[in-house]
């Protein structure tokens, strides 16, 4: 089947399984905009071939151009928009799903309680596994116009908006929602790859490796590789956040990072405080907690995760100190 009928089926089981309407790439309807192009190129090409050869080899160099102004306006713009909404979607499709199941205090207590009567688990697994194929569909799809539009018109405008995606932290693939929902799984799942069809692909996770990874398998042999190293300490992120411009650290590392206490917290970090690794400003008010992250690293690296436990706990009691000492020195003077 080729992709075109495969995202086609998809979308029309999304209308039926999610009661509220969600951004998706127009596929069908942006690679038409490319095959109209196309024909108009071919048309140029073949009218070029009955002029002088001076002519000729002047029109055929205007063929192959570096962007087409109708395309690019029906195009680019668009595409920019949909992967926006699409990424804003997925995020807080997937927050709403995870706080349920990594609530805390109160509502904990009363999701524990609710369990006793109704096992909800398995549907937590199905909107999941149905998150994931969301996300994974539409990125492949962007992959695929992107490509279409670069060979169309010999170009590598597509890679330059790739590069856009990246840069604006909307490129879905690399969300550290995705990266959430993928330890959420396998949380659930409680071994690699199962539970994922042909479409979503599957997750799978090494942490025993020098270097502990993320691995997200995608349809035609794509695959995405997460690295749970933080590059402070070196070593497997624990209680880890992602900064908004994707890079992951242990929680003391980036406090660490931008001058504040542990126990403050990442977003107490200053405006301009910047990435550690990309040096990019304003990354960390809209840092991201991942406590899937965190629970799958408590599950399946129980010694580890004790053993940096309770050394943050020690420093944190430390920092404390400190900051009330501090406290108590200029309410003196």
């Amino acid at each position: 089947m080729k992709f075109g009928d495969t995202y086609t089926e998809f979308l029309h089981k999304e209308e039926v399984r999610f009661s509220e309407k969600c951004s998706h790439v127009e596929y069908k309807r942006l690679k038409k905009v490319l095959k109209t192009c196309q024909s108009c190129k071919t048309l140029q090409e073949a009218s070029t071939a009955d002029q002088q050869e001076g002519a000729a080899d002047q029109n055929k160099q205007l063929c192959q151009c570096q962007s087409c102004p109708a395309c690019d306006q029906a195009f680019f713009t668009e595409l920019m928009k949909e992967v926006s909404d699409i990424a804003l979607c997925f995020s807080l499709r997937v927050r709403h799903l995870l706080h349920l199941h990594v609530a805390t205090g109160m509502q904990r207590y009363l999701l524990r309680l609710r369990q006793c009567f109704m096992n909800d688990q398995q549907a937590m697994v199905e909107k999941g596994r149905m998150l994931i194929e969301y996300v994974t569909m539409n990125a492949i799809a962007i992959r695929k116009i992107l490509k279409k539009y670069d060979k169309v018109h010999s170009s590598e405008n597509g890679k330059i908006f790739k590069s856009k995606m990246r840069a604006e932290h909307i490129e879905l693939l690399q969300s550290p929602w995705l990266i959430e929902l993928g330890a959420f799984s396998l949380n659930l799942h409680g071994s690699d790859g199962e539970g994922l069809n042909e479409l979503s692909g599957h997750f799978s996770c090494d942490l025993d490796a020098t270097s502990p990874i993320m691995t997200l398998m995608l349809p035609d042999s794509l695959k995405m590789e997460y690295d749970l190293t933080c590059a402070v300490c070196l070593e497997t992120v624990f209680n880890p956040y992602a900064l908004s411009c994707g890079h992951l650290f242990c929680k003391s590392c980036a406090c660490s990072a931008a001058s504040v206490f542990i126990f403050q917290g990442p977003k107490s970090a200053a405006l301009d405080a910047k990435c550690p690794i990309c040096r990019e400003a304003g990354v960390y008010a809209k840092s991201v907690h991942m406590l899937e992250l965190d629970l799958l690293l408590k599950i399946r690296c129980k010694d580890y995760w004790k053993e940096r436990y309770t050394a943050e706990r020690a420093e944190i009691l430390k920092q404390s100190k400190e900051f009330w000492d501090l406290q108590a020195k200029y309410a003196v003077y």
